[in-house]
């Protein structure tokens, strides 16, 4: 066995550091660009007055970020090399993710905005596995190129957890004679549809509620005809870009059905997985960012004339939390080296509950860890002076996001007790 991080990954890192030092920073010091990352910051990215969506400055600092990433062949690192990447695999993601987190707030990754200078492209993979070339032409190359851009329409105002209860539903209408569906429904937390291109509608096709099969992915084109944005929910976090839709007498031909009629389950749940234990990475960075800056922090305060440090009592919970994040970060590691072992479609079968374990932890102990620098650091840390509010209000969602953690824990069950995974032979017959 071998822990060691490969030294081709560490160069890299060292590369990316570097990156960031020479174009990265600069940008995010020029020009007061620095509001958008003080005690400014919610202000500065937030146009209250219109919806409370991303200012157009924020988003605007964010892409030229991105294109100077990609002219430095950083940004596409994980996507394969036909569309321009790197084929980065899932060990060096999470270690990216990681170490960026680890970093602090800054321009070279807020996910905020799931914005990194090295970016996580799970649309590529949704297409890859299940569009036509056409498609994967479309919304895949389109997308580097900035002319695509897809929301996911899954999560209803009823149902979240529960998709497949769904009610929104689409039914077979032909249209001045071609062929196509009708769909009728309404959507929530449709991040980005007011930059989208299209929404990967998911809708129910046949079946009766509940069933896994019979549920349909459309890429619905933004703006089209009955299609409404009825209102961006302003969240615990802002800015917001999460509004909720409404379909009525939607139409699309049969071309804008991706993957198979009916088997657009296995569509939501296929790039999930990524998402998960590179989320969890960025977690845990942030929680060894919030561990670190408490410690500095506890060695330079001197109340009563000696150090904060010295007091057990700041000592114990850094210590618990310094625990939680060696040991979860040699299983992220060990997860996503697992992931790149095994072929895309195994990994629901062979690997969910760890990738799940890793997932609902890290969420956790980042908001752990960012309410303990606050305990740290007194009343600075409670303002917006020190990033931990921030960092704390940002990750709390990730704990209700890509499957909240008690449905990820209902996973890791299903694996420990047989009903699921490579266990379930055990307890059958």
């Amino acid at each position: 066995m071998d822990f060691a991080l490969p030294q081709d990954l560490i160069a890299y890192l060292a590369e990316l550091d570097d990156f960031i030092a020479r174009e990265i920073k600069p940008l995010e010091e020029q020009d007061d660009n620095i509001r958008f990352f003080d005690h400014r910051r919610e202000w500065a990215r937030t146009d209250f007055e219109n919806g409370g969506l991303p200012r157009h400055e924020w988003e605007a600092l964010l892409r030229e970020a991105s294109i100077r990433a990609d002219k430095a062949g950083h940004w596409r690192f994980s996507a394969p090399k036909k569309y321009g990447g790197k084929d980065g695999s899932n060990l060096w993601m999470a270690v990216i993710r990681d170490r960026f987190a680890a970093k602090g707030l800054g321009l070279h990754n807020d996910l905020q905005n799931e914005h990194s200078i090295v970016g996580n492209f799970p649309f590529v993979a949704m297409f890859e596995h299940f569009g036509t070339q056409e498609q994967q032409d479309e919304f895949i190359l389109g997308g580097f190129a900035r002319e695509r851009r897809t929301a996911f329409g899954l999560t209803e105002p009823h149902h979240g957890s529960d998709a497949t209860h769904m009610e929104t539903r689409a039914v077979r209408e032909t249209r001045d004679g071609v062929s196509g569906w009708r769909i009728d429904g309404e959507k929530m937390w449709t991040t980005g549809m007011h930059v989208a291109t299209h929404c990967a509608t998911f809708a129910r096709t046949s079946g009766k509620d509940g069933d896994a099969k019979g549920i349909t992915c459309f890429l619905v084109p933004n703006p089209t005809e009955g299609l409404v944005i009825e209102e961006y929910l302003w969240t615990f976090n802002m800015p917001t870009d999460h509004p909720r839709i409404s379909f009525t007498n939607v139409w699309v031909p049969d071309s804008a059905i991706l993957g198979p009629v009916d088997g657009g389950l296995a569509i939501a749940q296929s790039f999930v997985h990524q998402n998960r234990i590179r989320q969890a990475a960025s977690s845990l960075g942030a929680a060894t960012y919030c561990v670190e800056e408490s410690v500095r922090y506890a060695r330079e305060r001197k109340p009563f004339g000696q150090e904060l440090a010295r007091n057990q009592a700041i000592q114990f919970p850094l210590v618990e939390l310094a625990t939680q994040c060696e040991m979860l970060r040699t299983l992220i590691y060990k997860t996503a080296w697992e992931m790149d072992q095994m072929e895309h479609k195994e990994i629901e079968h062979k690997l969910s509950d760890k990738i799940s374990m890793c997932n609902y932890y890290a969420n956790r102990l980042v908001c752990e860890a960012a309410d303990r620098a606050m305990q740290v650091h007194g009343g600075i840390g409670y303002s917006r002076h020190k990033p931990f509010e921030h960092i704390y209000r940002h990750h709390r969602r990730y704990r209700i996001t890509e499957g909240a953690e008690e449905i990820q824990m209902r996973k890791v069950g299903a694996y420990l007790f047989g009903y699921l995974g490579p266990r379930k032979a055990l307890y059958q017959g």
